[in-house]
């Protein structure tokens, strides 16, 4: 089945078949994972063999797999892709995510569901419908959006055809998801087909047109991660249905932590809605209730601290310009430095720490820097906040640490260790009706989406010694289901009168009722279906498109062209643009953020009409990159070119692709 307009999706990353389990059993209604090749994560590929256990257990809650065919592809890629899309379809994937539209006008390819990879960049109403139109039944929008932005895009689509998707939580791209090619023009990795060498985590001299230094080794273009678990009820109210959490390279920790902690949001949503006559009632996307033995923290994971980005408009602290690295949480300062120890104080007497902690700090140039822990002890048995340590690098070489230094913990192995275990239980509430036939007696389960599984057995019906007793144990032993998918919601006990009935046949019968239920579970499973595309085609909403729109093979070229496209240019990465060009578009704008943005010197007496939006650079070593401001939308443009090693690169091996810019004529 599709998403439908009531249900709430929860989208959760896996780098393996063994985290996307984990993160079905800590409540994710869906799970994204790259298959053997052609995932926006280069180097996060999975066999078919692990498609296919991980979609097998997302099904027994009926969970959904998607999977990542979100590069671009060159002419001689598609055959590979359209083959990987079959064998991922066999394996039992539901989804597939897809960036180039080249996939939508190859033929052969599989009836498998598809939906519109962030790389595509929707922003607008226009485009959102445009891709409705074409067969995407799920949108993933721009990360940059407002509230307002997303109710108007959702304004203009059929909830009946197509639900939106949006990032909740996790690392950000500065750019444009799509539009950025820094990469590429510097490395010969493009972001766009998996392989980001993250040019924007690097710290950068700002410098103005006439030379002088705006900001020193600062990391100007990376952003904190995104966090938007106070706006949960917003987004929906807005339209969005399935809630994304980013992290196809995080670990199993990761995964379970940032998992839990959405399921209880969202769980809390839905709950508060049902109790409230004036909302429309929400539902869960999948199958079951999620139980954790951890209380999920999102500040314990590797985080850059946290921003809600767009959502509620343009803010002031979205950057993490002095470290890409994880801060951690503070928890005290220190107070004494020996020759291979560190003495600190903690600002709360019940914080423990444990060897193999990670504590960090910054030094007097706001530089992160870590102090991973060997060992960790009581400093004094009458002071509980007084610990030593001992770091894992020279205590000497540790710059800056002196008495008086915050200390921060980035590292909790008790947190750690406490994830690598059983962390969650997930299970599908039932009803039992345990009843009599003829010959012996009968147990039926009825799970909460109106499956069945029903076991009889043949036993003799001997009236029970103590009836009391024995109904009680009776209705002890039907609710036992272990390590099932299940968990009783109620128990009826239909019988004549009270027989006599063996623990072990009860468990025999819940045996065989969870078998067959799992079976009827899984015989009702119905995959989502491919959209049909609207005929004729719907016009794209531009008749011109640049290497912006990253049209790297000819399958592409003809989808645009259907679409009434006159003029199309290859992808940046067919080296038609060898000179200056936009290398990044980005909603964030590095004059605002240092408080130099014209539109913030507006009735500021003695500094209106002074600030102008004048070009800015960017230098790391032998780089340079300049920086200008397209003021009305309120957007930036990291402007480069293209190495010539890059070039030369490609020469040596080169791509599959037209060669000149078609033109007008020839795009008909």
């Amino acid at each position: 089945m599709s998403l439908l307009a009531h249900q709430l999706e929860l989208l959760a990353p896996a780098r393996d078949a063994d985290i996307g389990i984990a993160a079905v059993d800590h409540g994710a209604d869906a799970v994204y994972i790259g298959g053997p090749g052609f995932g926006a994560r280069a180097s996060a590929g999975n066999s078919i063999a692990d498609i296919e256990r991980l979609a097998r257990h997302a099904h027994r809650f009926h969970s959904k797999v998607f999977i990542t065919l979100n590069t671009i592809l060159r002419d001689d890629e598609l055959e590979g892709a359209r083959k990987m899309a079959w064998d991922v379809y066999h394996a039992g994937a539901d989804v597939l995510i897809v960036q180039d539209m080249g996939l939508l006008q190859l033929e052969g390819m599989p009836p498998i569901q598809l939906h519109a990879s962030t790389q595509t960049d929707i922003r607008t109403p226009e485009k959102a419908r445009f891709m409705q139109d074409a067969g995407f039944s799920q949108i993933v929008l721009a990360r940059e959006l407002t509230l307002q932005q997303i109710r108007a895009i959702h304004a203009v689509l059929d909830p009946a055809r197509s639900q939106l998707e949006f990032f909740v939580h996790g690392a950000l791209c500065v750019a444009y998801s799509g539009q950025c090619y820094i990469s590429h023009a510097h490395t010969g990795r493009s972001a766009n087909r998996g392989d980001c060498s993250q040019a924007c985590r690097l710290p950068y001299q700002v410098v103005d047109s006439k030379g002088r230094f705006v900001a020193h080794d600062k990391h100007v273009l990376s952003m904190k991660d995104n966090n938007q678990s106070a706006n949960i009820a917003a987004l929906v109210d807005a339209g969005i249905r399935s809630f994304k959490i980013e992290g196809r390279y995080k670990d199993m920790a990761y995964v379970k932590n940032i998992t839990a902690h959405y399921r209880r949001l969202i769980d809390e949503l839905i709950e508060a809605r049902e109790n409230d006559p004036l909302q429309a009632p929400l539902a869960r996307a999948s199958s079951g209730r999620t139980t954790f033995s951890f209380t999920p923290d999102p500040d314990q994971n590797f985080n850059r601290e946290f921003t809600d980005y767009f959502v509620n408009g343009r803010q002031d602290d979205i950057g993490a310009f002095d470290t890409p690295k994880n801060p951690g949480r503070t928890i005290g300062w220190v107070t004494q430095v020996g020759p291979n120890w560190v003495e600190l104080e903690t600002a709360d007497a019940a914080t423990i720490l444990h060897n193999g902690d990670g504590l960090c700090y910054y030094d007097l140039h706001k530089e992160l820097v870590g102090m991973p822990i060997n060992r960790a002890e009581p400093a004094s048995p009458t002071r509980l906040n007084r610990w030593r340590v001992f770091p894992k690098d020279d205590v000497a070489g540790l710059r800056d640490l002196r008495k008086g230094t915050e200390l921060n913990r980035n590292r909790d192995m008790d947190w750690v260790r406490m994830l690598e275990k059983k962390s969650s239980e997930r299970r599908i509430g039932v009803w039992v009706r345990f009843g009599e036939t003829a010959q012996g007696f009968t147990l039926q389960l009825t799970d909460e989406d109106g499956h069945q599984g029903v076991a009889t057995a043949r036993h003799a019906h001997e009236p029970a010694r103590d009836a009391e007793r024995g109904l009680a144990s009776l209705r002890e032993h039907l609710g036992r289901f272990g390590a099932t998918d299940f968990a009783a919601i109620d128990i009826a006990i239909d019988l004549a009168q009270p027989w006599f009935v063996p623990a072990s046949l009860v468990n025999q019968l819940r045996r065989e009722a969870c078998e067959r239920l799992v079976g009827a579970r899984l015989a009702a499973y119905q995959r989502p279906q491919r959209a049909v595309p609207v005929e004729p085609p719907t016009p794209y909403p531009e008749d011109t498109l640049t290497y912006l729109a990253n049209v790297f093979n000819d399958q592409a070229r003809q989808f645009y062209a259907r679409h009434g496209v006159k003029v199309i240019a290859a992808a940046y990465e067919a080296h038609e643009e060898e000179g200056e060009v936009s290398l990044m578009i980005t909603k964030h704008c590095v004059r605002f953020s240092l408080s130099l943005c014209p539109k913030q010197a507006k009735g500021v007496t003695g500094v209106q009409g002074q600030v102008r939006a004048e070009p800015l650079a960017l230098i790391n070593g032998k780089e340079k990159l300049t920086l200008r401001f397209d003021c009305k939308p309120c957007e930036m443009h990291v402007v480069g070119k293209i190495k010539r090693a890059v070039l030369n690169e490609a020469q040596a091996q080169p791509m599959t692709f037209y060669r000149t810019r078609p033109d007008a004529q020839a795009a008909h």
